[in-house]
């Protein structure tokens, strides 16, 4: 950046403050429908929608609740979501193999949502928790989480969300080598276009408690997610899995939680020539949320905890506050 010698009177900041149209014009950054991706939850036990208690405003919703909150979505303009199960009517096992079932829950609903929404992209969660006794993301052997054994799972259920229409698949169970393993699979199962959105940068955070009761993962005591999920204290450590993860075949990178990891994403977006995603996790929308009803704050912190994602270099960004953003600049 070249260097100059600007100087009062001459230069003065406020010009380019002077009113809301002025700050638009001049702004970095901007709130833009298209880069927001709602998360959903859908349960295979609901015949209607249900609170989910500790996300307030958030649903778990019903096939036909889906549908229509989908439906109401596009036409907010919202292209995107995240699908995400909740499953009680299964049985639960310490290998999440109903994951890898071609005709279970979530890759029946996947097919209806792309039969009813064609032009809707989706993207799917990889991981075994939903499905594992145990609620880790992986195989659990004697006290464990088999890092390789865990592999051959999230490869099998990669095949079969690609092949029930998912758009984009999103591993984000931690494992080491699984970018790889799967895009092998992928390639070798003909779906060369999917495109993989590694969570190469999940913190083990003490903001994802409300996501845990939203898909009714309960987690086996005795075993830590610290021993896979990343330590929030590193950076260094972003950079190097990011690195390994885009030489394995990924196309996108995930930073998760968003907020408290705003120098991450920076890092990541000056380091590598890729689209750097953020999500907002349940715990970080809660806090906001919470702070809104209380009236700690205004809505307007929504906007600005989103504009510091963008700024920080996330080019899109998963949040609950997808459908509210969208209302407010339709």
């Amino acid at each position: 950046m070249k260097k100059l010698s600007r100087k009062f009177p001459n230069t003065r900041s406020r010009r380019l403050r002077l009113n809301k149209t002025i700050r638009d014009l001049v702004s970095d950054v901007s709130i833009d429908k298209s880069k927001l991706i709602q998360p959903l939850f859908v349960s295979d036990s609901n015949s209607r929608n249900t609170d989910i208690e500790s996300m307030p405003e958030q649903k778990l919703y019903s096939l036909n609740g889906l549908l229509k909150e989908i439906e109401v979505l596009l036409a907010l303009g919202i292209k995107t979501v995240a699908l995400f199960p909740n499953l009680s009517g299964v049985t639960k096992d310490v290998v999440g193999s109903e994951a890898i079932n071609p005709e279970n829950f979530i890759c029946k609903i996947i097919q209806k949502v792309k039969k009813n929404f064609p032009e809707l992209i989706v993207i799917s969660d990889v991981a075994l928790d939903p499905y594992t006794s145990t609620g880790h993301d992986g195989v659990v052997i004697d006290d464990y989480v088999n890092n390789d054994e865990t592999l051959q799972m999230l490869s099998k259920m990669s095949i079969n969300l690609a092949s029930a229409g998912s758009d984009i698949l999103a591993p984000s169970d931690m494992m080491d080598g699984r970018i790889g393993y799967i895009r092998s699979d992928l390639e070798s199962n003909g779906h060369k276009n999917t495109i993989l959105l590694s969570y190469s940068s999940k913190y083990s955070s003490n903001f994802y408690g409300p996501f845990r009761e939203a898909v009714g993962s309960k987690q086996k005591k005795g075993i830590s997610k610290k021993t896979y999920q990343m330590d929030y204290r590193n950076i260094i450590e972003a950079n190097m899995k990011a690195e390994t993860d885009l030489n394995e075949g990924a196309d996108i990178l995930m930073v998760k939680p968003a907020m408290p990891n705003a120098d991450v994403i920076r890092d990541l977006a000056i380091n590598y020539s890729v689209p750097i995603f953020a999500y907002q996790v349940s715990g970080e929308y809660s806090m906001l949320k919470l702070g809104i009803d209380k009236k700690i704050f205004d809505n307007n912190v929504i906007d600005e905890s989103l504009i510091t994602l963008f700024r920080a270099g996330s080019k899109s960004v998963i949040t609950y506050f997808a459908k509210w953003i969208a209302k407010k600049y339709d």
